[in-house]
Order: C-alpha cells, then sequence, then structure tokens
C-alpha cells in the first residue's frame, strides 16, 4: 500500500492555504501555484522593506529641501552647516521640525547660519 502523507499533508495544505487567502484564482487554491506565488510574495515582501526605507528617507530630504529654501539656503548647504555647528539630529527629526515645530526649525536654522558665517 502507498503512503500519502494523510494528516501531515493536510495539516501543511492548510497552513499554506491560509497564507495564501485572498489571493486572485488559482493562486490562492490550488497547491503548486499557491507554493510558488506564496515564494514570491516572501521576495518582495523582503526587498520593499529594504525600499520602504530608501522611500521614507527620500521623502524626509524632500521636506528639508523645501523648509530649507523658504529659510534662504539649499538643503547640501543645510546639511553641512549642520555638522559645523555640531547638531546631531537625524533627517527625520529634522523633517518632523520643519512641519510639526517651526519655531525649533527656525532655532536650529539660526544656529547653521550662525556656525556657516563663522
Amino acid at each position: 500500500m502507498r503512503t500519502t502523507g494523510g494528516a501531515a499533508r493536510h495539516k501543511a495544505k492548510k497552513r499554506l492555504f491560509k497564507k495564501t487567502k485572498g489571493f486572485r484564482g488559482g493562486r490562492g487554491n490550488l497547491n503548486r501555484t499557491a507554493q510558488e506565488t506564496l515564494l514570491r510574495a516572501g521576495v518582495y515582501a523582503f526587498r520593499d522593506r529594504k525600499v520602504k526605507k530608501r522611500k521614507m528617507r527620500e521623502l524626509w530630504i524632500v521636506r528639508l529641501s523645501a523648509a530649507c529654501r523658504e529659510r534662504g539656503l539649499s538643503y547640501s548647504v543645510f546639511i553641512n552647516g549642520l555638522s559645523k555647528a555640531d547638531i546631531m539630529l537625524d533627517r527625520k527629526i529634522l523633517s518632523d521640525m520643519a512641519i510639526f515645530d517651526a519655531q525649533a526649525f527656525d532655532a536650529v536654522m539660526d544656529a547653521v547660519k550662525t556656525a556657516l558665517a563663522a
């Protein structure tokens, strides 16, 4: 008599189909197609976790650049001034400051301008 896996195989398939629930067509309910699609989905998820970080940094830089231009400096000059003024704030914090706390950002900008002048 041949063995077919029985309960263990059924459990593995249930686990697979639970992960692929909501996928289109056979990708959600055919064993081989679901396995292939799930593998590919994992690859995309891994890649896009890195892409997400890049995109967020890009966004912060665009926001900072706009805020700096409003106050009469370019982004690159502003970043150079930050290092000269010994201000250790990252782009995320600076971007949030520029949006939600303009007074604090203006104070940072003043410190940067004095550091550049010196």
